[in-house]
């Protein structure tokens, strides 16, 4: 590799304390591999790994903010050290875009440090190692010979190192081991001018774990040893560090680190804390009040809390088993400087990173839609900065955010004071990927389905969110009908606007379609606003108020439903009289109503019209007209089957007058009138009946039951015989699949009963008239409450309930 001049920015370092800091800029990183190796001045370069990171006082790591960070005691293997005061460490940066490193590119940089207020004891607990370094006071020696000893000191510390032991006491007993033993357990043991030091690994086999204040400390009690023919110098290089004492809530972190620590401190009455300061990165917080940091202590605890997000840390989004969430992680450190009788000064530096769990953040989403603008306006957050939108699908459609644009989508971002943000999107009401549904009376609700495709933190994983936003508002006009009439027809008139997309017209309970119109004998013609619907007086489904033989009160109701729920929402309804000469009305509850017109020359009285029963004579009557109202099972109606239907036949005739009365032949000047009546009748027809209830207690969510018939037994006697009458319940209108006998039949509120009563008997003599049929709610005809459906014989259009 090549040297380099290091790239602007690329690199700052600090000296804190007796710490080197050195952090690189990871935008000048992007895309490439990087190695450190520290210059020894004696050997040249040496790769730095984790090996020897942890026994030589080297950390590499990152910052909360991804960038690459170096940090080294001034103690360390390869620092150049002048008289204790003045440190320095030359670093090589490797920087090449292979993985293997060739062809990287080398950049040297040099760092220095000076340090002279060494405290008699420093202890550092740094996330790969502990090191603690001891005073020392070396013997005097006379004035004679000392730059002579001096002049000798490099040689004479080499042959001193030789000479160090080193004595570990843990719990399986105690362990005298050299220098050089020592180095091959991860240990660094070394001397400077005025200070022994020894720095350790974490849970080493010669360390021990014990809880001090409720914090699990990592601690290594040694003593170091010199030893010459006149001298014997035994050196107390006991060290401890916490490995815990970390607590999150949802809001905050603490971390707590015991104020006295037995093992250091062995007399504790002369215990005196002089100064205690904590850090973020390599930066003293002077007042940790003014970033809402807070910083205590007592008599066994300090403690450092912090709030989560708080400046000077890092908020990070990940996804976990499909959960959004944030982590927040901090570097901190504390400085405890106190004194004792035994030390006279420990200076005592912890340095921590910290990372909060796994925090589920629930994306929220925030509807601003505005009805008065159409527009749907949905805000989801809050996110980090650290998330982006990468997609979005509207009912069912994926868009590429270029995609949604061009489609008239609008989405952009928007910030918020906390630093987090929410994504916008704005979609037209009339979009075609809106839903719409026609509810209530006279609204519309739309519905925008939204699955959000994003990408969450520094990994990009993809996160989906989905999202359904609802808004209902009053933008449909229920039309308002008009009706009109002339001499023989009913006019209906009604806007075209919403009919069959929105609501339907009913005749009854049948769909006022095409076809229906055709056979009720209606005309039906539209423009391109209104539906005009002509209805002849005689046509079907009309409903004659009033009946007489001059005059006809004819209404004709028509239901406007909602095409879902069948909900009526408007009745129209057209009410004309009409003058009328001569008609017949067949009723469907088998009345039959005629107006019989005079015909005749001469003329005949009128009143003296009857049927065929003598008995039933006119119910009004003038010169020229007479009216008739009678049921198709009197007055001597008969009935015939003539495929599909069932034929009603009466005549209207004249009574005349002979003279003489008694004489043969007979002699009489009134013309014969005879008139015959027909009405027809399907002989198959399903009759839609539909049931309420005063006492919403009595209406249970469901029904069930059965369907028992019972004859007439008076009949039974006239007939002098038993009638095979069955009756039966069809699962539907087809009347072609039917429930068994006794069966237990459960329905819904809404959902219709078909039912059907038959005669069996094939005489021709035999007719079946349905008197009364209800609906109860126990298998005893005498029960109530009942909903009757027919009563003597007559159809109970609305059938209500009945105690």
């Amino acid at each position: 590799s090549a040297l380099h001049v290091l790239p602007l920015g690329f690199v700052e370092s600090s000296c804190r304390s007796r710490i080197f800091w050195m952090k690189l800029n990871k935008l000048l990183l992007q895309g490439k591999f990087f190695q450190l190796e520290i210059y020894d001045p004696y050997s040249g370069p040496v790769l730095l790994d984790e090996q020897l990171a942890s026994r030589c006082g080297y950390v590499l790591s990152e910052d909360v903010w991804g960038n690459p960070v170096f940090r080294a005691s001034v103690l360390g293997c390869h620092v150049a050290n002048e008289a204790d005061e003045l440190f320095s460490l030359t670093v090589n940066i490797k920087v090449s875009s292979f993985s293997s490193m060739r062809a990287a590119a080398t950049y040297t940089y040099p760092m220095y440090c000076s340090y002279a207020s060494w405290a008699s004891r420093e202890i550092v607990c740094e996330e790969n190692y502990m090191e603690v370094s001891v005073k020392t006071d070396v013997p005097a020696v006379s004035n004679d010979y000392t730059v002579a000893w001096m002049s000798a000191l490099p040689e004479t510390q080499n042959v001193a190192y030789q000479q160090w032991q080193l004595m570990f006491v843990s719990p399986s007993g105690r362990k005298r081991i050299t220098v050089s033993d020592a180095v091959k357990l991860g240990y660094s043991f070394n001397n400077s001018l005025s200070r022994v030091y020894l720095r350790a690994p974490y849970h080493s086999n010669e360390s021990d774990v014990n809880v001090v204040s409720g914090v699990t400390m990592n601690m290594i009690t040694s003593t170091s040893m010199y030893r010459q023919r006149w001298l014997l110098l035994l050196i107390d290089t006991t060290v401890s560090c916490p490995v815990d004492g970390i607590s999150f809530t949802n809001t905050t972190l603490t971390w707590t680190v015991p104020r006295v620590i037995p093992t250091l401190v062995v007399q504790e009455s002369t215990f005196l804390s002089k100064s205690i300061v904590m850090g973020v990165d390599d930066q003293v917080i002077v007042n940790p009040e003014e970033m809402n940091y807070l910083l205590e202590y007592n008599e066994t605890h300090i403690r450092i809390t912090i709030p989560t997000g708080a400046e000077g840390g890092k908020l990070e989004s990940s996804i976990s088993g499909g959960v959004y969430g944030v982590t927040y992680c901090i570097d901190l450190f504390l400085e405890h400087t106190w004194t004792d009788a035994d030390w006279q000064t420990t200076k005592y530096t912890v340095i921590k990173s910290i990372t909060t769990p796994f925090m589920p953040q629930m994306p929220t989403v925030i509807n601003n839609t505005v009805p008065e603008e159409r527009l749907f306006n949905v805000a989801l957050g809050h996110f980090l900065p650290d998330v982006s939108l990468v997609a979005i699908t509207v009912g069912n459609v994926p868009f590429s955010l270029r995609e949604a644009q061009h489609h008239g989508f609008k989405i952009y971002e928007t910030p918020f004071s906390n630093g987090t943000k929410a994504f916008i999107l704005e979609v037209s009401f009339d979009d075609l990927y809106v839903l719409r549904e026609y509810v209530n009376r006279n609204e519309t609700k739309y519905t925008l389905l939204v699955n959000y495709t994003l990408s969450v933190g520094l990994e990009m994983t993809l996160y989906y969110h989905s999202a359904e936003v609802e808004c209902v508002i009053a933008d449909i006009v229920v039309p308002e009908a008009v009706g009109s009439c002339d001499e023989e027809n009913l006019y209906l008139t009604l806007p075209t606007f919403g009919l069959h997309q929105y609501w339907d017209l009913y005749l009854g309970n049948k769909l006022l379609n095409r076809h229906l119109a055709l056979t009720n004998g209606y005309l039906a013609a539209t423009n391109s606003t209104h539906l005009i619907l002509q209805i002849p007086l005689f046509a079907g489904g009309l409903i004659y108020e009033e009946v007489s033989f001059q005059k006809i009160k004819a209404r004709f109701d028509v239901a406007l439903r909602k095409v879902r729920t069948m909900e009526t929402l408007q009745m129209f309804s057209i009410s004309c009289s009409f003058n009328s000469s001569a008609f017949i009305i067949c009723h469907p509850d088998g009345t039959i109503m005629v107006s019989a017109q005079m015909k005749t020359v001469p003329a005949i009285d009128m009143s003296k019209t009857k049927l065929r029963d003598s008995s039933c004579k006119p119910k009004e009557y003038n010169e020229a007209h007479a009216f008739f109202k009678f049921h198709v099972t009197t007055c001597g109606t008969s009935v015939r089957f003539e495929g599909d239907h069932i034929i009603y036949e009466n005549e209207i005739s004249y009574e005349k007058e002979t003279l003489p009365k008694q004489s043969i032949p007979t002699i009489t000047r009134d013309p014969d009138y005879r008139l015959t009546v027909l009405c027809y009748y399907q002989a198959k027809e399903t009759l839609v009946l539909g049931a309420f209830s005063r006492d919403p207690a009595t209406s249970p969510p469901f029904g069930s039951g059965t369907m028992f018939p019972r004859s007439n037994t008076a009949a039974y006697r006239r007939v002098r015989k038993a009638l095979n009458v069955v009756s039966r319940v069809s699962k539907d209108e087809s009347f072609t699949e039917f429930y068994g006998p006794s069966t237990a039949i459960l329905k819904q509120p809404m959902e219709p009963v078909f039912l059907e009563v038959e005669l069996k008997d094939e005489s021709p003599s035999v007719e079946l008239y349905l008197e009364n049929c209800w609906v109860a709610s126990s298998p005893d005809f005498n029960s109530n409450p009942r909903w009757n459906i027919t009563v003597d014989g007559q159809v109970v259009l609305t059938v209500q309930l009945t105690h």
